[in-house]
């Protein structure tokens, strides 16, 4: 079966309770169905001989593999923010208050396109060969780093997108700290300013805490390193070294890795500067590449 670059990915992590253990396949054009469970084997060969068929991939990266491969919900069954947090908590992928509230103050609907199902549990197109993650990724990626999302501490969302999540990272971070978020194409940044500036982190947008450029985020941004926190938002084939340099001692980056098979690693940085890296699911992401490739369609 062939994979279209943008194809979903699926982990083992947070499976679902049995009796819901199935695969929703949809798309945009069609309702939803319900198909067995494919087998782990024959999804994870599934580029060369799965008979297991996938959805219309356009629309799914920034999943993981397996354990969103089902909505727990379909769209028209949620339509308030804290509905959408309520169903991670249920499902464990939200398992600190911290994090519940920040996802609960952020609304999502202010950060997806005009006319979108904003608390669904899938990631949306917003342009630009971009998308806006799952409500699940952005939660697992705020749990593996809330410890580095402290007040007062330096944050960094590369590939940033809509804003999303860089505003969750200024709340979490407070006045006192720095949430940066960098992406290389100017209107994406410019969306991401006008939708923060109608959210909860509106202020910290104006008295300058949180800030968004435009920048190759593979470099970084060095004007307010080193970073506690560092999450990149598209798929690396390596970890930028940028990235790693400015990384803070004691700090984490978390990052998805990979080309046709992708996993989010979690590097952590020693108070010796020396540098530990672990897998935490497999993953499917839009790459990490230049302006220019991405508006070619990579």
């Amino acid at each position: 079966m062939k994979m279209s670059s943008s194809v979903v990915a699926y982990s083992f992590r947070h499976i679902p309770p049995l009796k819901q253990r199935s695969i929703r396949y949809f798309s945009h054009q069609s309702p939803l169905r319900r198909r067995p469970l494919c087998s782990p084997c024959s999804v994870l060969v599934a580029t060369s001989t799965s008979s297991c068929s996938l959805p219309n991939s356009a629309s799914f990266t920034g999943n993981s593999l397996f354990r969103r491969m089902e909505r727990y919900w379909a769209a028209s069954s949620i339509n308030k923010n804290k509905g959408m947090v309520e169903h991670l908590q249920r499902y464990g992928v939200i398992q600190s208050k911290k994090v519940a509230e920040v996802m609960e103050t952020v609304d999502r609907a202010l950060f997806v396109p005009d006319g979108s199902s904003a608390y669904e549990d899938s990631p949306m197109q917003i342009g630009f060969n971009a998308t806006i993650s799952a409500p699940h990724m952005h939660a697992t990626c705020l749990q593996l780093l809330e410890k580095n999302l402290q007040p007062g501490m330096h944050a960094l969302d590369v590939g940033s997108g809509t804003g999303y999540l860089t505003a969750c990272f200024a709340l979490m971070v407070g006045p006192q700290g720095h949430a940066i978020g960098v992406d290389h194409i100017p209107e994406l940044v410019t969306m991401s300013i006008k939708n923060i500036e109608k959210s909860a982190a509106a202020p910290l947008l104006k008295d300058g805490s949180l800030a968004l450029h435009v920048g190759d985020g593979r470099e970084g941004w060095v004007e307010f390193a080193p970073y506690d926190a560092i999450h990149v938002g598209a798929a690396a084939p390596e970890i930028p070294q940028p990235l790693i340099d400015q990384l803070k001692p004691g700090g984490r980056l978390v990052i998805p890795v990979g080309n046709v098979f992708q996993e989010l690693k979690v590097v952590d940085k020693k108070e010796d500067g020396s540098v530990s890296v672990r897998s935490e699911t497999s993953v499917r992401y839009v790459p990490l590449t230049s302006r220019e490739a991405q508006l070619r369609g990579y």
